[in-house]
């Protein structure tokens, strides 16, 4: 709220300067409108503020971790008012200059306005449900268990008023937050990166509809690219129409070209080579599973059923060290087709030796929004963790929807953990402890895995660890899920899609059907020049002309200028017009999307009430009996409050569970270490949490070992290495300040000298000034010497020691 001032103050200067009076082009009436926009909506945030700020700690998991979507809010508020103050300041400083750039510094301000009016409107969105929810619930109508008829009751008129945000929330426009104001709430480092995939999400759409899988799309993507990168307006209305009309196939498609050969052989470059990597296929078959509290009796897990029916299980294994067992005939006859073996020796002499097996082993669900991407795509991270770790890492590549909805997916990640248990020997690891990790969709099977042995009664893991997870696999409001309006990486649409698919709700649905006559590649391509030619040719003559079917929104600011159509709202009669009853101020509208809310035409049923679906959802019967449970969520992520409100109910039930809530960084942080530093510490806070509960040793022993003649030889991956010649050890310590060397009996390295003689060459320090004092000095430097170091430099002061040597009695 310190900014308000200072913004007001800079709008009411440039305003004055900008007035139609002063100057009458077109760039001066922009930044004269833009700076009244600005004024405007700083002079009434100060209440919502204020309101939101008092009430955000009520909702944390405790003073000691702050974090939920009021506060998400707020600070991005805070950040969007900051980037306006900037902003504003340099239109002031730079206005009278000669190479005042007055279009391109008008659209900033624009964009900043519109960003700001549509805070304003969540803003009046979060209040309404704070106002609505009980203290401390953060999803208004699901945290509550229902049990009799009345509180069924009850449930149906709190869920209405999550609808009704819901629709308004689809209603609203969004592509000034993928314009010029895309991704100003994460930390710099991550900027260029979520430029460059929001053109290449929009131009990979453009091209989507002509369904040619070969060089065409990418040649019509490259060509129609640059458009996209230079006119920030265009990419934004583009990035907001996709993000409403598209199905679940096309994310389906863009989120795939992670696996694609190219862009694996990329990330493999710079990746963590590993003693072992091998894809696996294992037969479905029945597996007998001890119970945990009586293991003289078991209980029968089959193999998956659901919607597709037995099908073999795929797994990737890492290990950064080959290990006992890794190398067995019973994996390798496991081992898929595609997979790469462990290469033989190209010396017969020269053969790697299996480490013992770890006592550990962490066992990986992905992520990918129920319907995208394989362990493939998220190696990197799964590398650096089997290094870090010291334990092998079993990925599970799980059926995806929509083709295979709930529960094909928790079927073969229940499967995969039983089986892992029951083959610990072929796995490189003793049995002893088995930890859960998984990110996003992936920390959602962590959770479901977790519940189905408690419910089973069989062994339970270590620790799970689950990142940025969905817990309520339902289209419901929250105050982060507001979030996903500016969120580039996961939009409402986009979310609501993935969670309808993996729930079932919204049925498979169909792409867009192909032209009867699909145009060729070079088709494609020339069309593609021809496109761009246009648009190049009107970007020379002044602005680019917007593409027809769906133009861009106002980026005046929204208060000014409300819609002239009544807002269409298909609700119960029973409710009161959305702007009245969600109390937006008087005169003030949100700047609604040109397009129809095709995802929101109509709101997909809501998903049963499944424990193992929806974790958050589950009873506390089955949550008291979790293992502990590590979240580990981001300040700025609209599923924030999925993992907040999880950890306040296992709090409140006594299940051991931390939260850590990481700023500035977005959805999906593991995948984008190698592009942001921040992103990398937050792996590394994740792959310190696992070590601790693997309890994996600190030194790591050497990748490779092999025997030449009656010695060893050990080199890799840790500080402190030894070679053995004969009988014979030497041993070079790379981290240590201390080195020593051992040379069959005799061993060299700097010693300490006895407490006695310390204080005697103490106590002998005040003699310097004495006559013979520097002789003493010298002599004291000579004893600080190692013994054989003083040794071989005797020869050098022999002649000076006999000299001052002291005639006997």
């Amino acid at each position: 709220m310190d900014l308000l001032q200072p913004l007001q103050r800079l709008a009411r200067d440039n305003l004055a300067f900008f007035s139609p009076s002063r100057s009458s082009s077109s760039s001066s009436r922009r930044l004269a409108a833009a700076s009244s926009s600005l004024l405007h909506h700083s002079r009434h945030l100060g209440p919502a503020l204020s309101h939101l700020h008092q009430l955000a700690p009520t909702f944390d998991l405790d003073p000691a971790t702050p974090g939920n979507g009021y506060r998400s809010l707020l600070h991005v508020v805070q950040v969007c008012l900051e980037r306006a103050v900037e902003r504003s300041r340099a239109v002031a400083a730079q206005r009278r200059g000669l190479f005042f750039r007055a279009a391109a510094n008008a659209a900033e301000l624009e964009a900043l306005a519109a960003a700001l009016a549509q805070l304003r409107a969540l803003l009046v969105l979060a209040a309404k449900m704070a106002e609505v929810a009980k203290p401390g619930v953060l999803f208004p109508d699901a945290e509550e268990e229902e049990e009799d008829e009345e509180e069924d009751e009850e449930e149906d008129e709190e869920g209405g008023i999550s609808e009704v945000v819901l629709r308004e929330y689809s209603t609203m426009s969004n592509g000034c937050f993928y314009g010029r104001c895309l991704g100003f709430q994460f930390v710099p480092s991550l900027r260029p990166f979520l430029q460059t995939l929001a053109i290449g999400l929009v131009s990979f759409g453009e091209n989507y509809r002509n369904r040619d899988p070969g060089i065409g799309v990418a040649a019509g993507s490259l060509f129609t690219s640059g458009k996209f990168a230079l006119d920030p307006e265009l990419r934004g209305a583009e990035f907001e129409r996709l993000t409403q009309n598209l199905d679940v196939h096309f994310w389906k498609s863009f989120w795939n070209l992670t696996e694609t050969e190219l862009l694996a052989s990329v990330a493999s470059l710079t990746a963590v080579q590993v003693g072992l990597c091998r894809a696996l296929a294992v037969p479905p078959e029945p597996l007998e599973m001890p119970l945990a509290r009586d293991p003289s009796r078991s209980v029968t897990v089959s193999p998956p059923r659901a919607h597709l029916g037995p099908a073999p299980l795929h797994l990737r294994l890492l290990s950064y060290h080959l290990r006992q067992g890794q190398d067995s005939a019973a994996l390798s006859a496991l081992s898929r087709p595609d997979a790469s073996p462990w290469p033989p020796s190209p010396f017969p002499w020269l053969r790697p030796h299996p480490l013992p097996p770890s006592p550990g082993l962490l066992l990986h669900f992905h992520g990918g929004g129920f319907v995208a991407q394989t362990s493939r795509s998220h190696e990197p991270y799964l590398r650096r963790w089997a290094r870090e770790l010291g334990a092998p890492v079993l990925s599970v590549d799980y059926a995806l929807a929509p083709e295979a909805p709930f529960p094909r997916a928790l079927e073969e990640c229940f499967y995969a953990y039983c089986w892992a248990l029951t083959n610990h020997k072929m796995l490189g690891w003793t049995g002893e402890r088995v930890c859960l990790a998984g990110d996003s969709a992936g920390g959602n099977l962590c959770l479901g895995v977790s519940l189905r042995a408690v419910a089973l009664g069989v062994r339970l893991p270590q620790a799970v660890l689950a990142a940025y997870p969905v817990t309520l696999v339902r289209a419901a409001a929250s105050p982060s899920r507001l979030l996903t309006l500016l969120d580039p990486l996961l939009p409402l649409g986009v979310l609501c899609q993935c969670l309808g698919a993996y729930a079932g709700t919204l049925g498979e649905g169909s792409p867009a059907p192909p032209p009867s006559d699909p145009p060729v590649g070079e088709g494609l391509i020339l069309r593609g020049l021809r496109g761009g030619a246009a648009w190049l040719g009107g970007l020379l003559r002044g602005r680019p002309p917007q593409k027809t079917e769906s133009p861009p929104p106002s980026h005046g600011g929204g208060a000014q200028n409300p819609p002239e159509d009544p807002l269409e709202d298909p609700l119960d009669d029973s409710l009161e017009d959305p702007p009245k009853f969600l109390g937006y101020p008087e005169g003030f509208r949100p700047l609604r999307t040109e397009g129809p809310p095709a995802i929101f035409g109509e709101i997909p049923p809501k998903p049963p009430r499944d424990p193992f679906m929806s974790p958050l959802l589950a009873p506390d019967s089955m949550l008291e009996g979790l293992p502990p449970i590590h979240l580990v969520a981001c300040a700025l992520d609209p599923m924030l409050d999925d993992s907040v409100a999880l950890a306040r109910r296992l709090r409140r039930l006594g299940v051991p569970v931390t939260l850590r809530v990481l700023p500035g960084v977005p959805h999906g942080f593991l995948s984008l270490a190698p592009l942001s530093p921040e992103c990398r510490r937050a792996g590394g806070l994740c792959s310190q949490i696992l070590r601790q509960e693997l309890e994996t040793p600190p030194q790591i022993p050497p990748r490779i070992s092999f025997s030449l003649g009656g010695s060893q030889f050990g080199a890799g991956g840790f500080r402190r290495e030894s070679l053995g010649v004969g009988g014979s050890n030497l041993g070079v310590p790379g981290g240590s300040r201390r080195e020593s060397l051992a040379l069959g009996a005799s061993n060299f390295g700097p010693t300490e000298l006895p407490q006695a003689q310390r204080d005697q060459r103490r106590a002998q320090r005040g003699s310097r000034g004495t006559p013979g004092g520097s002789g003493q000095l010298k002599e004291e430097r000579g004893h600080r010497r190692h013994p054989v170091l003083r040794g071989l430099q005797g020869h050098r002061r022999r002649p000076q020691s006999h000299a001052r040597r002291q005639p006997r009695g």
